[in-house]
């Protein structure tokens, strides 16, 4: 990871550097490729490890709450540069129709914002766009909250300590959710919500994992990561609720499609003109697109 000047000069006295190319991924929190927070996310994992061994034998999970500010602060730190930046810069621009509602002012609810950079980075991109982030977290809202402020945009941000089935009906040109789905023990009600929230010609939007679509016991390198980190936070969560679906970071399509169908949307796209590396989008149609 560094290098030395001198191997040979007395401890004291030798110098060390990162190489150009290990920045990106170790030292630039604005880079997409950065991988540093992902530490944070493991630490609080590690903390709690006995109740998480409870929980995969007896039942029930472990909640994001529990494990802490390392975990929901890290998270928030792995996916900013995508939410913050790429989001509006790369990918919604390709959307023609979302793109031209939102450079004409429209309405953005955000469901499950977190730490709200997917809010912030929408209303960065599209400067007479108004969001409503949605989260149950208080600890995630406060943060959108201060961020939103910091980022100069809380006069078009406003984020919600509130699940979306309480946002106004039919209000949104874009209706989204970025890499939470699988998290949530009753993605089915959420989804329904989303669909009663987007105006007719609106845009259910959803981005998780680009998972394969079936399972192998030889699955590739990410794939045995997303296995990771369900394992050792995202199943947990969502197991924390009673009665939760228990999905887990490795969501196939077709399970996203049997929750949507089952909340009354009539088909799921995928949007392969967003190319990312670890996460797909999905468009949720309803009978109106038909």
């Amino acid at each position: 990871m560094l290098t030395v000047d001198d191997p040979t000069a007395a401890p004291d006295e030798r110098r060390f550097a990162m190489p150009a190319a290990h920045v990106p991924v170790l030292a630039d929190l604005d880079s997409e490729a950065v991988l540093t927070p992902f530490a944070r996310i493991l630490v609080a994992s590690l903390r709690r490890i006995d109740d998480l061994l409870e929980a995969f034998r007896t039942g029930g999970g472990v909640s994001w709450e529990a494990l802490g500010d390392d975990a929901r602060e890290g998270q928030a730190a792995q996916n900013r540069p995508l939410l913050r930046d790429a989001l509006s810069r790369d990918h919604l621009p390709r959307l023609g129709d979302v793109d031209a509602a939102l450079r004409a002012g429209g309405r953005v609810a955000d469901v499950g914002c977190g730490e709200g950079w997917s809010a912030i980075g929408i209303a960065r991109g599209y400067p007479t766009a108004s969001v409503d982030g949605f989260d149950v977290d208080a600890a995630s809202v406060e943060a959108a909250r201060r961020h939103a402020e910091a980022e100069g945009v809380a006069d078009r941000v406003r984020v919600h300590h509130a699940d979306v089935a309480e946002a106004e009906a039919g209000a949104y040109d874009l209706v989204c959710a970025f890499e939470c789905v699988h998290d949530m023990p009753d993605p089915v009600s959420v989804l329904a919500a989303m669909r009663r929230a987007v105006t007719a010609d609106g845009t259910v939007l959803i981005m998780d994992e680009k998972v394969a679509d079936t399972f192998a016991p030889d699955g590739d390198e990410v794939e045995r990561l997303f296995y990771g980190f369900s394992l050792m936070c995202c199943l947990p969560d969502g197991l924390s609720t009673p009665g939760s679906v228990g999905t887990g970071t490795v969501m196939r399509r077709s399970t996203l499609e049997g929750y949507a169908r089952a909340a009354g949307f009539t088909g799921v796209e995928v949007l392969d003109e967003l190319e990312h590396d670890i996460f797909r989008f999905y468009r949720l149609h309803t009978d109106r697109d038909d």
